[in-house]
């Protein structure tokens, strides 16, 4: 149920969340352990002249610890600069009632990679990463809507605002 209800905070940043049950698109149990993913939604789109920067966002959980999947990627016409992950990086979610939640990156040192299509002008970098909830914030997510989030980079701190609704 906590999944359910943090996944309609991020999904439909509404102040209460609606019961349903929540769907995986990975979902799996053997000798070794479980593992559930819900899909990846969009949480930021920002296009803006030739440059455009996605945010996706899935929940999962592994032998009952919570964590959050972030997939950044970004499109340009020109050279794009690699954003890292190291054992700083963090996520932090500014709720609506001014309660900050803090994620901790979970994984090795990663970049995001360079991706170049042939006879294509665009790059893209992608960057993803698994982030690690706080004790006892899960339940703070229950509490408000989401506002804000602050990735802090290996070497760049950036901010995504979040809009209840896309235009593109």
């Amino acid at each position: 149920r906590t999944l359910l209800f943090l996944f309609s905070l991020f999904i439909g940043l509404q102040t209460f969340a609606q019961k349903k049950d929540c769907q995986y698109t990975t979902e799996i149990n053997d000798s070794i352990g479980s593992y559930k993913e819900t899909k990846s939604y969009l949480m930021h789109e920002k296009v803006f002249g030739g440059n455009s920067t996605y945010l996706f966002f899935s929940l999962a959980n592994e032998q009952g610890v919570p964590f959050l999947k972030l997939q950044r990627i970004e499109k340009s016409l020109d050279f794009i600069k690699a954003s890292c992950f190291d054992k700083n990086s963090r996520i932090f979610i500014q709720l609506l009632n001014g309660k900050i939640i803090t994620l901790v990156y979970g994984d090795q040192e990663t970049c995001g990679n360079l991706i170049r299509l042939e006879n294509d002008p665009i790059n893209s970098r992608l960057i993803s990463g698994n982030f690690v909830f706080l004790k006892g914030s899960i339940e703070e997510l229950k509490s408000s809507p989401i506002w804000e989030i602050r990735i802090r980079f290996a070497t760049e701190t950036v901010d995504f605002a979040i809009k209840k609704e896309f235009h593109s």
